[in-house]
């Protein structure tokens, strides 16, 4: 007797990574981490990373250990490697902002990266191609404003280089 049925052939991105990576598993960790917790008559919600970076020191770089699961799960379920960038740059651009008193924390509480790369690496499993091009505008976004970071600072050594050695040539013709 002959088998006529196909084996069924399942995905490796379903596979990888076991139950801890699990679309269940990570939602649950992103809405611990970032909206766990409403303000009573408010729609501002904050989670655990929000009450983590009020503690000096270490605070932010808990929280920005607990964000790197779900970059290490989008890396192990195969998300595009621009994507996983992206992801990067969200919890760096978190953890960066909130290591500043009170006010990163605040931003900690809107930025919510937990939250934002949990979609990035639902999107990018249902939509690779449109979150793959997202991703690299944000990056170039954020290049643009490294970039001018760092043009800034040198255009001021620049101007006052130039104004100290104008002053310099006034002294020195008298």
């Amino acid at each position: 007797m002959a088998i006529t049925a196909k084996p069924e052939v399942l995905s490796p991105r379903t596979k990888r990574g076991g139950k801890a990576f699990d679309d269940e598993h990570l939602d649950l960790l992103s809405h611990l981490l970032d909206d766990f917790i409403r303000v009573p008559g408010t729609p501002i919600r904050f989670g655990l990373d929000g009450i983590v970076g009020f503690i000096p020191g270490v605070g932010d770089v808990l929280g920005g250990l607990a964000s790197s699961i779900i970059i290490v799960a989008a890396w192990v379920r195969g998300v595009p490697r621009v994507t996983v960038a992206r992801m990067v740059l969200n919890v760096a651009i978190e953890t960066a902002v909130g290591s500043v008193p009170f006010l990163g924390n605040l931003f900690d509480i809107g930025w919510k990266a937990n939250r934002r790369n949990y979609k990035l690496l639902r999107g990018s499993i249902d939509a690779p191609e449109r979150h793959t091009g997202m991703s690299w505008l944000f990056i170039a976004g954020v290049c643009v404003v490294l970039a001018a970071l760092m043009f800034v600072p040198l255009v001021l050594i620049g101007w006052g280089l130039h104004t100290i050695g104008m002053d310099l040539h006034k002294l020195s013709g008298r």
